[in-house]
């Protein structure tokens, strides 16, 4: 399994909308979008976690791709390292 990080998200995006949009290229094990710990709302970024054979097509798709007026920013995850806060950008 590949973990995909999604940012730039609009605001009103929904899991099921981005599950949607990349399960045209393979099969979604999850989606988890991070919301703000006191307010709830959407912070813009999230996670796709997809099959290897599928997330490289999916990344290469969807990066730059237009979703509610805001370019998505589309790439593998990266690791944190060493505690800090690397959010795959």
């Amino acid at each position: 399994m590949k973990n995909i990080y999604v940012g730039n998200l609009p605001f009103n995006a929904t899991e099921a909308e981005i599950r949607g949009l990349f399960e045209a290229y393979g099969n979604v094990n999850s989606v988890n979008l991070i919301t703000d710990r006191d307010t709830g709302r959407l912070r813009g970024f999230g996670f796709v976690e997809m099959g290897d054979e599928h997330a490289a097509s999916a990344i290469k798709s969807l990066d730059g791709q237009d979703l509610g007026g805001r370019a998505l920013k589309v790439n593998e995850a990266r690791s944190r390292e060493n505690g800090s806060r690397n959010r795959g950008w």
